[in-house]
């Protein structure tokens, strides 16, 4: 019998591959690329451990060499959602009885083989089927994946650790149980670690899940999924459904043991759930646990004060980083008349350097957007500051999708500060800058403030420490992420829980112990040792 009360150490972050020419990590990472570049997989449903072919299968392709399909995948439709769902709620019994250790244990497991076994495959995977870059790819798909399931367990521990205080006639203690129901997972296609998270950090705490993956990332979705199961995680615990959106949510939203959602992707979609969810109370055990990220409209605000190459560097990295494919990507900017001259030029110097193509071409910075309907869309909002008396064009503006789906990294000047493109998200590689007079900062501000119903990330560049503050106070809900003298991007956990308010979704800060909270529903026990005898209180006599 195992008594004995574990604390999981604080972990590090995962050290960070470089990838550099000439190391066996290149050379190894190179092979496993060749590798599934000459495969094609085949990826089935997992319903209660066991693959699931529904004969009805779709494909996955590289979005920078379209006619490559690097997999095949099997639709799940509504049976098998309902036999998804069955087989959650099996298995949920044994799991969530299990010691939290022995849960965590799993998962630190799957980490380890994250970190070993499978770091080059998961990274090529990623490379190839989303069309990151090896540096985006290590630092989310290893490394950030890595860290969920190594800090998730520890700071699970200081959840279960956290106690009521019982005086000498009595033991309060607190459970915390899991959800009562299931927890529909719904996961994007740009980050693989979240993929992960959204799954693990909700096994992690004693609950099971239906998994809908998106379509456009299933290779490193399916990969994942095999290491959780070599990790030891029990059959039925995560229960893996490729398929279409609207099939698997037509079941699953509907189900009366539907515990909680746990959702990353479009603000649209997020409102579609959450008003089914309203829609079906009356149907469902337990008021569902709803927790969403969305979309942003991510800023920089550049002070007179500021350093013009930090600032300008700031801009192009995290607006372009994975071709702006990031909730937390910077997509406007605000910069000082004094400082344009200077920034404009950087900003010109450092697109035009920008290199645009295959990410199996470690020369590459940025690769492909991730398929046609984002490409279009894209597009659209490029042609609409093309069009416009009010918009400039400084670099980029055009795009192929002949072989891949390549956008230019596109800077836009706009005189109007309310222009669609500093309003709206684009997710694509797309930053409007708007030039405000240097005596307007904190006029500025306030328009940064009330420009965009998103509330996600936002950075202010200064060396003004007065000027940093006033941007703080007055941006204090326009971002859950804030950055001094920093990209809006790159949010590690353990160092910097991610999430924003507003249309950004619920802000329950993914990378920190908050977001572990969210699926437990605590209960509070009581035991009095010595009961009372008699009803009659001293002030009745």
């Amino acid at each position: 019998m195992n008594n004995a009360i574990y604390q999981i150490q604080r972990p590090i972050n995962e050290p960070l591959l470089t990838y550099a020419a000439g190391t066996r990590d290149r050379e190894e990472l190179i092979k496993e690329l060749k590798r599934i570049s000459s495969e094609t997989v085949e990826i089935p449903a997992i319903i209660n451990g066991k693959p699931v072919r529904t004969g009805v299968t779709g494909s996955v392709v590289m979005p920078h060499n379209h006619k490559h399909v690097l997999a095949t995948y099997h639709m799940a439709g509504e049976k098998e959602t309902e036999e998804a769902i069955e087989a959650a709620m099996k298995a949920k019994e044994a799991w969530m009885a299990l010691s939290w250790i022995e849960r965590a244990s799993v998962m630190l497991k799957a980490a380890e083989l994250l970190s070993k076994k499978y770091r080059y495959t998961i990274v090529a995977a990623t490379m190839l089927g989303q069309s990151k870059s090896v540096q985006q790819a290590e630092i989310e798909a290893a490394g950030e994946t890595i860290d969920f399931l190594r800090f998730n367990s520890f700071f699970a521990g200081l959840i279960y650790e956290e106690q009521p205080y019982s005086d000498t006639d009595q033991l309060n203690r607190v459970e915390y149980r899991p959800l009562e129901g299931f927890v529909y997972t719904i996961t994007p296609f740009n980050f693989t670690a979240i993929a992960s998270n959204l799954n693990m950090s909700v096994a992690l705490m004693g609950n099971t899940t239906v998994w809908k993956p998106a379509t456009t990332s299933l290779l490193s979705s399916w990969i994942l999924m095999k290491v959780f199961m070599e990790a030891g995680l029990p059959a039925g615990v995560i229960n893996f459904l490729p398929g279409k959106g609207s099939v698997i949510s037509s079941v699953a939203m509907r189900h009366p043991d539907l515990g909680g959602i746990h959702f990353t992707g479009s603000n649209g979609t997020f409102n579609e759930l959450w008003k089914t969810a309203a829609n079906n109370l009356e149907r469902y055990r337990s008021y569902p646990r709803i927790v969403g990220e969305t979309g942003g409209k991510d800023f920089i605000i550049v002070h007179n004060t500021a350093n013009p190459q930090e600032a300008a560097t700031a801009i192009i990295r995290g607006s372009f980083e994975y071709q702006g494919q990031k909730c937390s990507a910077s997509s406007r900017a605000y910069v000082p008349r004094s400082l344009w001259t200077d920034i404009s030029a950087m900003l010109k110097r450092q697109a035009s350097e920008i290199k645009v193509g295959d990410p199996s071409d470690f020369s590459t910075f940025m690769n492909a957007v991730i398929d046609e309907k984002s490409f279009d869309n894209i597009m659209r909002y490029i042609e609409l500051a093309k069009a416009s008396p009010e918009c400039e064009i400084l670099h980029g503006g055009t795009g192929d999708k002949g072989a891949g789906y390549f956008i230019e990294p596109t800077v836009i000047v706009t005189t109007n500060p309310k222009f669609v493109t500093m309003q709206e998200e684009i997710f694509g590689p797309v930053i409007t800058i708007f030039i405000y007079e240097d005596d307007r900062y904190e006029e500025t501000l306030h328009l940064c403030n009330e420009t965009s119903p998103y509330g996600l990330t936002g950075a202010v560049f200064s060396t003004d420490r007065q000027a940093l503050v006033k941007a703080c106070q007055v941006l204090r809900f326009a971002a859950g992420n804030f950055y001094y003298n920093d990209k809006p991007t790159g949010a590690m956990v353990g160092l910097q829980p991610f999430g924003g308010a507003r249309a950004s979704g619920t802000n329950d800060k993914a990378g920190g112990r908050l977001n572990l909270l969210r699926w437990t529903s605590p209960r509070t026990i009581k035991e009095t040792f010595l009961p009372p005898a008699d009803f009659r209180y001293p002030y009745m006599d």
